[in-house]
């Protein structure tokens, strides 16, 4: 074909020899330019026959020129790809457009050995009297291939590492937070020890103070009523000495059921009885301490038979009943109600005292809490957060409802097994 080319050029400037001179200098640049050109050029017919070829193409393809003159593109494409490509070439040919090839593909041409290298194709396409041409211009990129390889596999590595490090420090620092937890923990506890010991100290410097000076002073005047006349007089001592006693060994029972509370030493037996008998029972033993005109009155709905602890049950009316009667005043009802409905036991206890602020029933089981309105009346502040764990030992709670100088009422309720 190139031979058709120069000799028609040839005709046109055979009349001329200044166009024929300068024809030729155009034809030696041409050659130069296709021949020498860094990159694979060919030329293909609308068959898709190979027509021109430049040498730096014939040499990425391993062939001599006369292999592939004529002969169809397809040749140097992967097997696999042939077919397919013969219905490209044929759209291509009907929408010429000067573009890439295979926009987003992965491309591969094949040797003449057989063997496959990836490629970069460029398109374009020109027309005159003996047909339309399309210009394929081939870039071999496998060192470039393997370069991105190498830089993807440098950019994996990193990310990995990168991975692996941001892991590592994600769980340096949920350690360092968890040790930090840990540490606020601590601090916490043993702030919280120390407010108890320093409440304990005032709590029991206090409680301890008074009745030991009732002892102290009772125990020196009864020693000094010798005589016969002076009984009652020595008599009114003893019992001031028997109930400061009294009150000595019921703070300290206080102290020995938190300790053994908070040591796990508190074991639930539960047992089969008569609630109604076992609550009248402790109410008669309440007896010796209500105050002057007070009376305790019980009533029962339901059935009578549970299944509780009877002994935690008995220390948590004793302590509810203790407070309803120190808290209440002369001449006033205590009301004190059980129910039993499906598995739950309700035990009320009801008063018409001074009554618990709202803001003090917020704190109100909480070790060594008293309210604000109780200061000049004796107690340790334990006996309601012991009366709260009692219940959560027999998987029950407790709720409380109050008026200031209306009264209160505590609420028990048992979830039976």
């Amino acid at each position: 074909m190139k031979k058709k080319w120069t000799n028609k050029l040839m005709t046109m400037f055979s009349g001329n020899s200044i166009y024929k001179k300068e024809y030729n200098k155009e034809l030696q640049r041409f050659e130069a330019l296709f021949n020498y050109a860094s990159i694979g050029i060919l030329v293909t017919n609308e068959k898709g026959q190979i027509v021109l070829i430049n040498d730096f193409a014939l040499r990425q393809f391993g062939y001599e020129r006369e292999e592939l003159m004529g002969d169809y593109i397809e040749k140097l494409m992967p097997q696999r790809f042939r077919q397919r490509h013969v219905g490209h070439r044929d759209h291509y040919n009907h929408h010429p457009q000067s573009r890439p090839m295979g926009i987003g593909l992965d491309l591969f041409a094949v040797k003449k050995d057989g063997s496959e290298f990836p490629v970069e194709i460029s398109l374009s396409q020109y027309r005159h009297d003996e047909g339309s041409f399309v210009i394929a211009y081939i870039n071999n990129i496998t060192e470039r291939k393997k370069a991105e390889e190498k830089i993807e596999k440098l950019n994996n590595e990193l990310e990995h590492k990168i991975s692996e490090r941001t892991q590592q420090l994600t769980t340096a620092l949920e350690q360092l937070e968890q040790s930090k937890q840990e540490v606020m923990t601590a601090l916490d506890k043993e702030k919280e020890l120390s407010e108890l010991k320093s409440r304990f100290v005032s709590m029991a410097s206090h409680e301890f103070r008074t009745p030991l000076s009732t002892i102290l002073s009772s125990a020196f005047l009864v020693n000094q009523y010798t005589t016969e006349t002076e009984q009652p007089k020595r008599a009114k001592h003893i019992q001031r000495i028997i109930s400061s006693v009294t009150l000595l060994t019921e703070v300290l029972n206080d102290f020995l059921s938190v300790g053994k509370i908070e040591e796990g030493g508190v074991q639930v037996r539960t047992s089969t009885f008569d609630i109604q008998q076992h609550i009248n029972g402790i109410i008669m033993e309440m007896q010796d301490i209500v105050q002057e005109g007070q009376r305790i009155q019980y009533t029962h709905n339901g059935a009578t038979s549970v299944q509780l602890d009877p002994s935690l049950l008995k220390h948590i009316l004793l302590n509810l009943l203790g407070n309803a009667i120190k808290f209440s005043g002369k001449h006033t009802v205590i009301q004190v109600s059980t129910e039993q409905t499906g598995n739950d036991v309700i035990l009320k206890v009801k008063d018409t005292g001074i009554g618990i602020s709202q803001e003090d029933q917020q704190h109100l089981f909480e070790r060594f809490f008293r309210g604000a309105n109780v200061s000049n009346i004796q107690g340790t502040g334990l006996g309601l957060h012991i009366v709260s764990r009692y219940a959560e030992l027999m998987n029950g709670n407790i709720t409380c409802e109050s008026v200031l100088n209306e009264g209160t009422t505590f609420i028990v309720t048992f979830r039976q097994l």
